[in-house]
């Protein structure tokens, strides 16, 4: 049986730590497939147009040996997961076991998501740990109580975030072409990323 993980990300910008788990999942999974999703629970998100393009350049980043596993499918993105591994089955069919990548961030936010229980019975979650957010083992039974099958990856995200670049304008958190496509299109107030920097 094919084995595709799902991986959205509000990817704002994507980031290293991004790139990282992609590789780390195409090593493990028949199909990555990403997206660039709008989170509701973040304000004055960059517009999602350009999220998309820069995942994309992230991934056209990857190395061969990776990059034919690794996909990005906008049309996948929607507010309700459900709604996604619905889209994912009209592409993939339904004889494909499909696990939901999330970060451990997410772990305790999971039990609000829509119809929660219906997605458990449709996907695996894999969790990637995150520095900084600890794994709530008490969460993780919750979810196993109702039908969630759950895994925790052999593998520790970087410790770098969207937000800290947002926050304290790290580039080196950042690949050179996701920075030449800030720069462009004049993203994030970034007056200081020079040609040089580039």
């Amino acid at each position: 049986m094919m084995k595709i993980a799902l991986f959205g990300t509000s990817a704002d910008p994507p980031t290293t730590g991004h790139q990282m788990i992609m590789k780390w999942l195409s090593t493990h999974y028949d199909l990555v497939v990403v997206w660039a999703a709008d989170n509701r629970l973040k304000l004055q998100q960059t517009p999602l147009e350009h999220r998309a393009t820069m995942l994309k350049l992230l991934i056209d980043d990857i190395s061969q040996n990776h990059q034919n596993k690794v996909v990005i499918n906008q049309n996948l993105s929607s507010w309700k997961t459900l709604e996604t591994v619905a889209k994912a089955k009209l592409i993939w069919g339904e004889n494909v076991e499909y696990t939901l990548v999330i970060g451990s961030d997410l772990i305790n936010q999971l039990h609000r998501w829509y119809h929660i229980h219906d997605l458990l019975t449709q996907v695996k979650l894999l969790i990637i740990p995150r520095p900084g957010y600890i794994i709530d083992h008490d969460s993780i039974e919750k979810l196993e109580e109702i039908g969630g099958k759950i895994a925790i990856a052999n593998i520790t995200g970087l410790n770098v975030s969207s937000t800290a670049f947002r926050e304290k304008r790290d580039i080196n958190t950042l690949i050179p072409p996701v920075i030449a496509y800030i720069h462009q299109q004049h993203l994030y107030e970034c007056p200081y990323l020079t040609q040089t920097q580039i």
